[in-house]
């Protein structure tokens, strides 16, 4: 008789899928598995916050569809990609009573890939936090130290995976959303390139040029077959998808060699601050493995001006946030309350409503100089290796949105190497590192030009197979 439960800890969701089309199990099964995961794993990790179990059931029984996950059980994000009947919260008590009334175009196709959603991933106040610990839901505990953050703001999704509830989760990312989890709970983390992926219904505006929208997962081969489900933009989008990888499809990238790559690495921060050892270590180690596989390999970094990077998120995604907390207040007809917003939300709502045309479009215009000042960089190397994030993962409470001194003072540096990405648009990745002294991940980023998530997925894979990492979180964690 099968393990049903026990391949939630040995399989990715393309091997689960395989299993599901040659009926060894069936899509009924794996779904019930991992309700009874949430239901006995949750209650330690507070990563899942709304379910939909009995639709999931459902769904899984009437399942018709093929291809490479289809017949997984997944979970999505309660930030900017609605799944029609469940809460749609951004993490925020302002919107708590906010129910979904429609799929948004990323939850259509992951339907359409024949992934069974079950429910939503916990997530800071609107994203805004490198660690989720938001007032409304409650903090997530990260499965391998429970006492530690799961990075911010994808960390209910990259619990969910750590600990082995599934094989990947929606995730995304709009300065280290996706890269910052999958670091801190040893995960593999790709943010697509701008346009990649759709944000649809949503008119994001400001916002838009930022974020994207992808996955965490424990896999490389997972994240192309996802990337494969969800790519390509709409009629009337604002930014043109990129074209498509050579080999005609992520997954199929994998198959092709890269080649030789000149790949530079840094060990330090732009700002020449020190990053932590273990992180150091792991970079180290991770360029000579490239080398070992045939890579050209030398220090190096891109330049960029930080406070520039910093100013650029701050404003467009802010007056982004702030219109949405506007027309909110606006459908209940009432001025914000003191209880609506975690303090620090607050404060940057009542900053961004004071951002004026000119402010807003400095902002935009240090969006071009700062991909400007990145391209030289990148049109002599294929790829940068540094850490994903500078600093060790934290203990829950460093990053705590209802002090906002404790916030400027800590929250600067999780998003240092990171960032500067989302204001390019450039495809970057988190890959699983090793462990630091205390037992807890590191990742490495790896970054390519616009535009070519074939390469970061490649390198990625060559990876996997070179250093393994371990798929799920010990149970019953620390």
């Amino acid at each position: 008789m099968t393990d049903i439960d026990g391949l939630l800890d040995t399989h990715d969701a393309m091997a689960l899928s395989e299993l599901v089309a040659r009926r060894d199990v069936t899509a009924v099964e794996l779904v019930d598995a991992v309700i009874a995961r949430i239901e006995a794993r949750n209650p330690m990790l507070n990563a899942v916050i709304a379910d939909r179990f009995e639709a999931a059931r459902a769904e899984a029984a009437t399942l018709t569809v093929s291809g490479p996950v289809a017949g997984v059980p997944f979970l999505v994000k309660d930030l900017n990609c609605d799944v029609a009947g469940l809460p749609s919260t951004r993490g925020s008590r302002l919107f708590a009573d906010v129910v979904a009334t429609d799929d948004a175009e990323l939850t259509r196709r992951y339907r359409a890939a024949g992934l069974l959603i079950l429910g939503n991933t916990n997530t800071p106040e609107f994203g805004k936090n490198a660690s989720t610990e938001p007032v409304a839901h409650g903090p997530t505990h990260n499965p391998w130290e429970l006492d530690h953050s799961t990075g911010g703001s994808s960390g209910g999704s990259a619990a969910s995976v750590a600990a082995g509830i599934v094989p990947a989760a929606h995730a995304n990312d709009g300065g280290g959303s996706i890269r910052i989890p999958a670091s801190e709970c040893g995960l593999f983390g790709l943010k697509p390139s701008r346009g990649r992926t759709p944000i649809a219904p949503t008119a994001g505006a400001f916002a838009y040029p930022v974020g994207i929208g992808h996955a965490v997962t424990r896999t490389v081969r997972d994240s192309a077959a996802l990337l494969d489900a969800v790519s390509g933009g709409l009629p009337g989008d604002p930014f043109a998808a990129p074209p498509g990888p050579a080999a005609g499809s992520f997954l199929a990238s994998l198959d092709v060699d890269p080649g030789r790559l000149r790949i530079g690495y840094s060990t330090v921060s732009v700002l020449g601050r020190p990053i932590h050892p273990a992180a150091v270590e792991a970079i180290e180690r991770t360029a000579r493995t490239l080398e070992s596989l045939g890579h050209e390999v030398t220090e190096g970094m891109p330049n960029w001006d930080p406070a520039m990077a910093a100013n650029v998120l701050s404003t467009v995604m802010g007056v982004a946030t702030a219109k949405g907390v506007e027309d909110r207040l606006a459908e209940l007809g009432r001025p914000l309350g003191p209880d609506d917003l975690d303090p620090f939300n607050t404060f940057l709502h009542e900053r961004s409503l004071a951002t004026t045309a000119v402010e807003l479009h400095v902002a935009l215009q240090q969006l071009e100089l700062v991909s400007r000042d990145l391209a030289p960089f990148f049109a002599t190397h294929d790829l940068w290796l540094t850490a994903t994030i500078p600093v060790p993962v934290p203990r829950l409470g460093v990053l705590d949105t209802t002090n906002i001194e404790s916030m400027f003072t800590n929250a600067g540096r999780f998003s240092e190497l990171t960032a500067v990405f989302n204001v390019s648009g450039q495809p970057a990745a988190s890959v699983p590192a090793g462990f630091d002294a205390d037992g807890l991940p590191v990742g490495v980023q790896l970054v390519a030009t616009h535009a070519r998530e074939d390469l970061l997925l490649q390198v990625a894979s060559q990876l996997e197979t070179a250093a393994p990492w371990p798929l799920t979180a010990p149970w019953p964690p620390r």
